[in-house]
């Protein structure tokens, strides 16, 4: 697909133009930053410099922090609390990385739900799509991996608990079980591991966001109308957008300002309140917790793992279908896993020929109501093992199915979409005709 016909830089000076020629790194950022990008992008478009932010702020006070730990069981949780005692400005380091993960995933979800209304999986950003699912599951290893590194009892029972789930696998599983561990359980080996790999993986996951921006910026980006930028000419290229700078860099600081505002309040006044109290216990491995539960972020997924308990019907068709192979608990890691699958083939699932949610009424309820389901399972995730909470996780959980394998694909053949906006600029002016209250202010009622 043609990019969006843009100027492109030119180097003027003889030194530009020596640079240019052997490494034409400012001509890269010269066209990143100038990339013609939708003039219509809502507030919803601000999540990839928050995003960019967090990885760049978990990298950095992760480095420093790396200096100070020790990943040794017995001298993990004491050089956690020499962090925080003894370093200048450890605790602030160590608050900082601790909270950036939930901002982290604060962001991801939202930038992933805008994703999945506006249609921003659909072709041609198939790639795009499969690239950020990517980036989010590496972003889950990695915080787990850091959850256990403080060596306290939430980190201990919760390695413990996820480890054991690939042991659920059949033929490989206690092979594969061994390897994560490092032995017969969790320890010393497993805590090295986990510290190498949670200090690798941001890395790899650098790697695959410039492969992510590098995708997009070839598509183009998505925008609240799913209209495609016109590509015929510079000249109506340019009527449907404006350069990335200095409009969207502007627009995206200032959100990144407001967000960082309750973020370093959150950082300086209640740092702990995202967190679990056992986890500022030793690990001990003789005290099981009363209540094992992971970190907020995995809550959902967490909820779907234990939903497909042995007296579900669908687990005991797998279970006799599979000869015993598929029991409850690898049923339950299907489910898990297969909830980010699911989320990932979208753009196959999906069978509308509109991409915006915003023309899509009946898709608007299901969509909305996916969103209410993922917080709901989110608070199922925190309860306890036991009725109502199972029987609520596996009715939540089977809408969370049903909505990618079942109502994305029929939506498409039984509703009739509203009418779309021709262009970008025939949306961008009839929303500032509606805004100013003049005429043209009833143009903008279709598009809504």
């Amino acid at each position: 697909m043609a990019g969006i016909p843009h100027d492109h830089y030119e180097p003027k000076t003889g030194g530009e133009k020596w640079l240019h020629r052997r490494l034409p790194v400012v001509g890269l950022l010269y066209d990143t930053l100038m990339i013609p990008t939708p003039k219509n992008l809502n507030w919803m478009w601000i999540w990839g410099i928050v995003l960019t932010f967090c990885l760049a702020l978990q990298i950095i006070t992760g480095i420093v922090l790396a200096m100070h730990y020790t990943p040794h069981v017995d001298m993990a949780f004491a050089s956690v609390e020499h962090i925080m005692r003894n370093v200048n400005g450890g605790y602030m380091l160590r608050y900082l990385h601790m909270n950036g993960a939930s901002l982290f995933f604060i962001a991801v979800y939202a930038h992933i739900f805008r994703g999945l209304y506006y249609g921003s999986y659909k072709e041609p950003r198939e790639v795009t799509w499969i690239i950020g699912i990517l980036i989010f599951v590496l972003m889950m290893g990695t915080a787990f991996m850091g959850y256990v590194l403080p060596w306290g009892q939430m980190s201990f029972w919760g390695a413990t608990v996820i480890t054991g789930l690939f042991g659920a696998i059949p033929f490989v599983g206690d092979a594969l079980l061994t390897w994560l561990q490092g032995g017969p359980a969790v320890d010393n080996a497993t805590l090295n591991r986990f510290f190498s790999l949670h200090y690798l993986l941001p890395f790899l996951i650098v790697g695959l966001v410039v492969v992510h921006i590098w995708a997009f910026h070839t598509t183009g980006n998505n925008n609240p109308t799913g209209v495609e930028v016109r590509r015929t000419s510079k000249e109506d290229a340019a009527k449907d957008t404006v350069p990335f700078w200095p409009y969207y860099v502007i627009k995206d600081l200032f959100a990144l300002a407001v967000i960082l505002a309750v973020f370093f309040a959150i950082v300086g006044f209640m740092p702990n309140y995202l967190g679990h109290p056992d986890n500022y216990i030793e690990a001990n491995p003789l005290a099981t917790p009363a209540h094992i539960v992971p970190e907020w972020y995995f809550l959902p997924f967490y909820a779907i793992l234990r939903a497909f308990t042995g007296d579900v019907w669908v687990v005991i068709a797998a279970n006799f279908l599979t000869g015993g192979i598929i029991d409850a608990k690898f049923f339950g890691v299907i489910a898990m896993f297969g909830a980010i699958v699911v989320m990932a083939l979208a753009p196959w699932l999906d069978t509308s020929s509109v991409r915006s949610g915003k023309y899509r009424p009946m898709f608007k309820w299901w969509f909305w109501l996916l969103v209410v389901d993922f917080f709901f399972l989110m608070w199922l995730g925190a309860m306890p093992a036991e009725e109502p909470y199972a029987t609520l996780s596996l009715i939540a959980s089977a809408y969370w199915f049903a909505y990618f394998l079942v109502i994305l694909p029929l939506l498409g053949v039984i509703e009739k979409p509203l009418p779309q906006p021709e262009t970008i600029e025939a949306d961008f002016e009839a929303h500032k005709a509606a805004k100013n209250g003049g005429a043209g202010a009833a143009e903008a009622t279709p598009a809504e």
